[in-house]
């Protein structure tokens, strides 16, 4: 490990989320399961799985979150994107700003 005190500061504020969640177990494990969806964290989606059916989930709720997170991403995903393009005919005019932050080409 390149940075162990950085490991040590996530290993405190997981000790904090746990000494304060204020959901159960498996509600923490369905959240954390479409977070990690969301976040396409193979990993993570698999500890949470596999945390959840230990939290006492089924594979029915399970697969309600997956079908759930995978429908709200795509509405969030397609308004995103819609926003976006939406000024296309200034795009193609070339009147646009491929930038991070507004900084200049």
């Amino acid at each position: 490990m390149f940075f162990p005190e950085f490991t040590e500061k996530l290993d405190e504020i997981d000790k904090l989320y746990a000494e304060n969640r204020p959901v159960d177990e498996k509600t923490y494990q369905f959240l954390c399961f479409a977070l990690s969806i969301k976040a396409r964290s193979k990993p993570c989606v698999l500890k949470h799985f596999k945390g959840a059916l230990e939290a006492g989930a089924t594979v029915k709720e399970l697969s309600y979150i997956l079908v759930l997170t995978m429908r709200e991403a795509a509405g969030a995903d397609d308004c995103w994107t819609h926003d976006v393009l939406g000024d296309w005919k200034d795009i193609l005019k070339g009147d646009v700003c491929c930038c991070c932050a507004g900084d200049e080409d």
